[in-house]
């Protein structure tokens, strides 16, 4: 018999594991440091078992399913563990995965990100992009940094999730937590509507699409701080992504338009350390002046020799970052070779 979900996820996360996945012909899954494995002891999942624990996730959202494909959604379970989690369709069954959230949100300190990350909840106004692949932690840095200003200062916080992760405690700031689909429609006509709300600080849980970039730097233009994420691997990557949704004929105003409001892009990724656990590797970009100039002027692919030139002002490229991961004996060669930009530059370096 399958265990019930309260169980599944309280195990999950005593085995230190990230997510957990169900799914037709296998036993539970539970990934711990990166690596998927079976739960001890458990059979392979019947298409009964999974239709059961889907419908028990999602509720009377479950019909939806049918009709979309997939459903977003965030529970707690067992009274304490907040998940975020993905049901959707494959094969003609049902299945779901199971992200596991930290307890709390995470002191910003405790993190291990690069010490100009912390200067980044003091700006009063611009863009600051965290950005990486599924699963690089961007959601956790996003919340530490947002609770941080809720300890600090006496703002208006308006968040848009898909769905809501993380669940402030007001503390200074007042905070409003908008989930798309069930609090607005989409992330275009949340943040249209923010900019009707007096916020300070904005968070919006992926650049999506056209509309949503371009509200996020009208908003930026006109005096809010607005986090956000994108699924890029590095600094210049975000800036094309951001660009290149537009046509031709704007991108130009785009890039001006960026310039003048992009202030910093976090880029991680989260990888094996040499003992338990997983460190996250990051490659910050604090944006200065020549920055704004490349940026401008179209030239992102020399932003990376850039960053090289700015560490005073607390940039970091990925590569470095691995080099000083390796020589702390935090990660492995082999690891930093793997995760680097130029290997032979990360190989050189580490040994």
């Amino acid at each position: 018999m399958a265990m019930e979900l309260n169980e599944l996820v309280t195990r999950a996360r005593d085995m230190r594991g990230s997510d957990i996945h169900l799914v037709l012909g296998l036993p539970p899954k539970v990934r711990i440091d990166g690596v998927l494995t079976d739960f001890p002891g458990e059979s392979p999942l019947t298409q009964e078992q999974c239709e059961a624990y889907a419908r028990e996730m999602a509720g009377e959202e479950y019909d939806r399913i049918k009709d979309i494909g997939e459903l977003d959604l965030a529970i707690t379970f067992a009274g304490e563990i907040r998940c975020r989690i993905n049901i959707f369709h494959q094969q003609k069954s049902v299945s779901s995965a199971i992200r596991i959230l930290a307890d709390r949100i995470p002191n910003l300190n405790d993190l291990g990100l690069p010490p100009a990350v912390q200067t980044l909840p003091d700006l009063n106004r611009g863009i600051v992009l965290v950005t990486g692949e599924t699963g690089s932690g961007k959601s956790t840095t996003l919340a530490a940094m947002l609770d941080r200003i809720n300890h600090t200062s006496a703002e208006h916080i308006i968040t848009l999730e898909d769905p809501i992760e993380y669940i402030y405690t007001p503390d200074k700031a007042v905070i409003n937590q908008r989930e798309i689909g069930t609090d607005t429609e989409s992330y275009s006509d949340g943040l249209r509507a923010i900019l009707r709300e007096d916020p300070d600080v904005i968070l919006i849980g992926e650049m999506r699409d056209l509309n949503t970039i371009e509200t996020a730097l009208t908003a930026a233009e006109t005096g809010h701080l607005v986090f956000a994420t994108l699924h890029t691997n590095s600094a210049p990557e975000a800036i094309d992504r951001m660009v290149d949704v537009f046509p031709a004929e704007r991108q130009r105003q785009i890039r001006l338009q960026l310039s003048t409001t992009l202030m910093a892009v976090l880029s991680q990724q989260l990888l094996p350390r040499r003992e338990k656990g997983r460190v996250a590797a990051c490659e910050l970009m604090i944006v200065t002046p020549a920055i704004r100039n490349l940026i401008r002027e179209g030239k992102t692919p020399q932003i990376v020799s850039a960053l090289g030139t700015s560490a005073q002002e607390g940039s970091i490229t990925m590569d470095n970052c691995l080099i000083k991961l390796c020589k702390d004996r935090v990660i492995t060669p082999e690891t930093a070779r793997k995760a680097a930009r130029d290997g032979e530059y990360v190989k050189r370096n580490t040994y």
